[in-house]
């Protein structure tokens, strides 16, 4: 399957640009397959490419001095990653890998910044992106730091609650996590996740809706568990 312009059209940072201008950059660009727990970006060396996730689900992760994996962020269909070497040209800071087999859509850096340079609503999308993506990595360094275990994953599941919702009675998280993404986004182990949630769903806090979705029954406990006003 070639990239066409109606396919980069689909993301939404790209439908601002130009017929013509997404034209030459469909010529230019590549669709790659990955398997499950394939690199797509690597940390550490000038990445020339700036990824687009067209079907399944990425992970932002680094490694700790000790070799352990700790999980960043999430890239879902739609979204793209690689964008911070589009200002400094520097070296990738994550490594950037598949969780499940994916299709991604490979844009060349050097013919994207040509556009952006000439599109400042694309400019503003790439900063409101970065500023977005230094507050959530800022919360998640602060979660490391609470000392309850139980609490910790509480907050990463609160942090899921899409925005609109948090003032509901309940929620659905859609394509939730597992729980080994959430142990390494947390620092703790698989088990720990596994046992936390299985309080949260004695307590009927939480409900697994098959692989898909992740129903919170009860919002208002959920917040207190993450706020320290209750304990499981």
């Amino acid at each position: 399957m070639v990239v066409t312009p109606d396919l980069l059209k689909s993301f939404p940072l790209l439908n601002r640009v130009p017929v013509a201008a997404l034209e030459s950059l469909a010529s230019q660009s590549s669709l790659q397959s990955v398997a499950r727990r394939g690199i797509v970006l690597s940390a550490g060396i000038q990445e020339e490419h700036l990824c687009f996730l067209f079907e399944g689900r990425l992970q932002g992760v680094d490694f700790t001095i000790d070799g352990r994996e700790v999980g960043l962020y999430f890239v879902e269909p739609g979204e793209y990653c690689g964008e911070i070497g589009l200002f400094d040209r520097g070296a990738q800071p994550e490594f950037v890998i598949a969780l499940t087999s994916a299709r991604v859509a490979m844009v060349p850096m050097d013919a994207f910044r040509a556009i952006m340079n000439k599109t400042p609503d694309i400019v503003t999308a790439l900063g409101m992106k970065l500023a977005a993506r230094v507050r959530q990595m800022t919360y998640q360094r602060s979660l490391l730091g609470l000392p309850n275990i139980p609490q910790r994953v509480c907050c990463q599941l609160w942090a899921l609650i899409p925005l609109t919702d948090k003032e509901q009675p309940s929620s659905a998280i859609s394509n939730p996590p597992t729980h080994m993404e959430i142990a390494i986004m947390l620092n703790v182990s698989r088990e720990t996740v596994t046992r936390v949630f299985q309080t949260l769903q004695n307590r009927q806090i939480v409900k697994r809706n098959g692989s898909a979705s992740l129903r919170v029954i009860n919002l208002v406990s959920l917040k207190d568990l993450a706020e320290g006003k209750e304990e499981l």
